[in-house]
Formats: C-alpha cells, sequence, structure tokens
C-alpha cells in the first residue's frame, strides 16, 4: 500500500470512530440500529423476490416495495409490542407488584439482604425516582423524549431502506476516500449483522425455555404467576442485550416468583441459574463462533464501553468488538 492509500485508508478509519463517537455521543443508537435492522432486513429478502425478476429497474421497484413493507411491517410490530406491554395493566401493574413484593419483603428475605433493600413503598418509590434522573441521558424513552425517539427510529428505518433500495441504482465511480468509508460501513453492517442475528438465536431460545418454565413447569406444580405473558415478552426483547438483558429479566421473574412465595422465587432462581449455565456455553459458542470471540472478550468490551457512554456503550460494545476485529484481521495484525 502506498503512501496515498494509506492516508486515505487512515483518514477513513478516523471517520469511522468520529461517527461511532458522534452516535454514542448525541443518542442515535435507537436510529442506527433501526436503519441497520431495515437494511439487513431487505437483503435477507431481496433473493427470495429478486429470482423472479428480470432487470436493473424491475429488481429497483420490487426492493422498493419491499422497503414500504419491511418499515410497515416493523411499524406495526412495534406498535404491537407497545400495546401489549401496556395493555391492561401491563407494565405499570407489573412494576407496582415488584414495588409491593420489596416493601413486604420483611418477614421473606434474610436481614443481610433487607439492608440493601428499600423498606417501604415510598422509599421505593424515591429510589426510583432519584435513579431515574441520575441515568435521564441513558434513558432516552421517558416523557416527552419517546416522541424524539420514536422519530429517530422512524427516521432510521426510512434511511437504511433508502439506503438498500440506492444500493441496486447505476454506481458512478468513486473516489478513493468514498470507497474506504463505503468498506468500513460494510464492515460495520456485517458486525452488526453478525451479533444481531447471533443474539436474536440465544434470546429466542431463552424466551421459549422461560415461557415452558411459566405455562408449563410452574403450572404442574400448582404455581401460577401473574404478568406471565409480559414477562416471556420482557425476556425476548432484553434478551437481544447480552448479559445485562439476562440481568433485567432474571430479576424480573425472581421477584415477581416471590410476589407468590418463596417457595416460587426459589425455584425460580434455580431454573434461571441453571438455564443460564447452559447459555453461557451457548453463548460462547453462537456469538463467539460468528464474530470469533470468547464471552469474556465480549463482557470486558461492554464494561470498558459502559463507563465510558452508559447504556447505549453497553448495547453497542459487542458490535463495535466485532467490527475493530474484523478490521484488524482484514489488515493481519490478529
Amino acid at each position: 500500500m502506498n503512501t496515498p492509500q494509506r492516508r486515505v485508508t487512515g483518514s477513513s478509519y478516523i471517520l469511522a470512530a468520529a461517527g461511532i463517537l458522534a452516535i454514542l455521543g448525541f443518542h442515535l443508537l435507537a436510529a442506527l440500529f433501526a436503519g441497520m435492522l431495515v437494511f439487513m432486513l431487505i437483503h435477507l429478502a431481496q433473493p427470495l423476490v429478486g429470482r423472479y425478476v428480470a432487470g436493473q429497474r424491475g429488481k429497483l421497484m420490487v426492493t422498493a416495495a419491499l422497503a414500504i413493507l419491511v418499515v410497515a411491517a416493523m411499524v406495526g410490530l412495534g406498535l404491537w409490542i407497545t400495546s401489549t406491554l401496556h395493555g391492561g395493566g401491563g407494565l405499570d401493574a407489573m412494576w407496582e407488584k415488584i414495588a409491593e413484593t420489596l416493601e413486604s419483603a420483611n418477614g421473606v428475605l434474610p436481614p443481610w439482604l433487607l439492608g440493601s433493600l428499600p423498606s417501604s413503598g415510598p422509599e421505593v418509590k424515591t429510589e426510583a425516582v432519584h435513579w431515574l434522573r441520575e441515568h435521564a441521558p441513558e434513558l432516552r424513552l421517558l416523557g416527552k423524549e419517546a416522541g424524539i425517539a420514536a422519530a429517530h427510529i422512524l427516521i432510521g428505518m426510512i434511511i437504511g431502506a433508502m439506503v438498500a433500495v440506492q444500493e441496486l441504482a447505476a454506481a458512478s465511480e468513486r473516489k478513493p476516500l468514498a470507497r474506504a468509508l463505503i468498506a468500513r460501513l460494510l464492515a460495520f453492517y456485517n458486525a452488526f449483522r453478525l451479533v444481531f442475528l447471533a443474539q436474536s438465536k440465544i434470546a429466542t431460545i431463552n424466551a421459549f425455555f422461560t415461557g415452558l418454565y411459566l405455562f408449563g413447569l410452574l403450572p404442574t406444580l400448582g404455581i401460577h404467576l401473574p404478568f406471565g405473558k409480559t414477562m416471556v415478552l420482557i425476556t425476548a426483547l432484553v434478551g437481544l442485550l447480552p448479559v445485562v438483558g439476562n440481568l433485567i429479566s432474571n430479576s424480573i421473574i425472581v421477584l415477581i416468583s416471590l410476589s407468590v412465595s418463596p417457595y416460587a422465587a426459589a425455584l425460580s432462581l434455580l431454573f434461571l441459574v441453571l438455564l443460564h449455565k447452559a447459555e453461557y456455553f451457548l453463548n460462547a459458542r453462537i456469538v463467539g463462533g460468528e464474530i470469533n470471540a470468547k464471552a469474556w472478550e465480549i463482557l470486558i468490551a461492554m464494561v470498558v464501553m459502559e463507563a465510558l457512554f452508559g447504556f447505549g456503550g453497553v448495547a453497542l460494545a459487542p458490535v463495535v468488538y466485532a467490527y475493530i476485529k474484523s478490521e484488524l484481521k482484514a489488515v493481519d495484525l490478529i
């Protein structure tokens, strides 16, 4: 590689890093993920419809129609998830139940654990308000910012669809920096695709076995937990976040189980420990196999990114790590 090429490639790396930092700094992670997800779904569906259409113009029109369908389906899915989580009391009733469980935990939990938990309902509320204020930059879906976040997601999906359609159009001769930047974008997209597909498999397996436990095993033992469907849906959604997602869903299931009986809570804790012990190896096999990384490598990346950028860093860490590793492999450094 000659000196001008090195400068162009180096500049593309700097611009790629600046773009990642800008996305995290301006809280555009939801738009990025939405755009790449729509782009990925269109790419996955293109071979299925492209074989029946001949000619560049026909493929372009079919891809445009496919892009509209994908965006509409994603919007519909988002509305369905929102209505399911909030319908019939949903999340609000579940949070209230968890608060009541913590409030009445004096007669259930050991003294050493009670010392670290809020002792009353008002205290739970105070702690929650304090936490929300402290983490306001990360919680973009609260209050009036929910509309802004929804707009970001919608715009991101539209951009992803437009890029997928434009990709089929006749491309003009690109300058060296443009080619280098496209190479960086493709590497980042491939990292996202690998991580997302792998984590989706794990989230699906996790939600499936959680559903079997909540609606199969527990009822046979005479235990019926409230908010079963909500917990399975939450498990599937947060399961897309490595490690952190499991902690969130596990905590909710154990606390809801505790609201029924200490026996149910102990059983839920045992089940989740066994499930996620098995999933640790599954995670290493699926995610690690896709990006050639061990589970501890991904965990270190998440810890570092969380310290630097908060919750957004946690969500983006596996993708950034996979991207950096792919770029280093491309130049034979690892």
